[in-house]
């Protein structure tokens, strides 16, 4: 493991554990998509069946339980628990395209044709713009709190991260997957947008709005 897979990795849990203290300590799940938390679940859960047949190490083990176990904690806390702050009248994308449309790019685009395998390919195209409708949410109410915000970047910076985990498996292991790269490319690509805001607003201790 190098040095960007790991800071990634830690942004990708710090994102996590923003996200579930912020709904737990207010209460309350405003301002969070639904739909984005769902598509994540699924990500997860395509993405790490092989969790009790293929031992990499502890730390990918430990990693995958945390992401299958935080991904179904989110979805329990927003649908049941606190689902009367659910701010469902805003979380309006239609994320069932998104899942079609991943689905088929799975079906004619991977590396092998196995069930395991699609399902892992599938949550890669998943996860690339499972994000769209948490952005589409923003800018339908045209803000977010600071905390959403702080978690957002926290996930933009993981996957751009990982970006560079790629190059540098690249130059030093010969290793190029081609779906990840350039689903990670779309995928960070998708946050260009809100990190600009999110520099120019909330590191600057406003809220972020979006311009009229």
């Amino acid at each position: 493991m190098n040095i960007f897979r790991l800071i990634g990795d830690m942004s990708h849990l710090a994102a996590i554990i923003i996200l579930l203290l912020k709904i737990w300590k207010s209460r309350s799940c405003s301002g969070i998509s639904g739909k984005t938390q769902f598509l994540f679940a699924t990500v997860f859960t395509c993405r790490y069946l092989d969790l009790f047949t293929n031992f990499i190490s502890i730390y990918n083990t430990s990693m995958k339980i945390f992401f299958l176990a935080s991904s179904y904690a989110t979805i329990y806390l927003i649908f049941m628990k606190f689902k009367a702050t659910y701010n469902r009248n805003h979380d309006t994308f239609r994320f069932e395209i998104l899942l079609a449309v991943a689905g088929v790019l799975a079906l004619l685009l991977n590396h092998e044709f196995s069930v395991t395998e699609i399902l892992w390919t599938f949550s890669i195209y998943l996860e690339s713009v499972a994000v769209l409708p948490q952005l589409f949410m923003i800018s339908k109410t045209g803000e977010a709190e600071s905390i959403t915000s702080h978690y957002l970047f926290a996930l933009g910076s993981y996957r751009g991260l990982y970006i560079l985990n790629w190059i540098y498996r690249y130059y030093m292991e010969g290793h190029l997957d081609w779906v990840a790269i350039v689903s990670g490319i779309v995928q960070t690509g998708l946050y260009c947008d809100f990190f600009y805001l999110y520099i120019t607003k909330v590191m600057k201790g406003k809220n972020l709005t979006l311009p009229a």
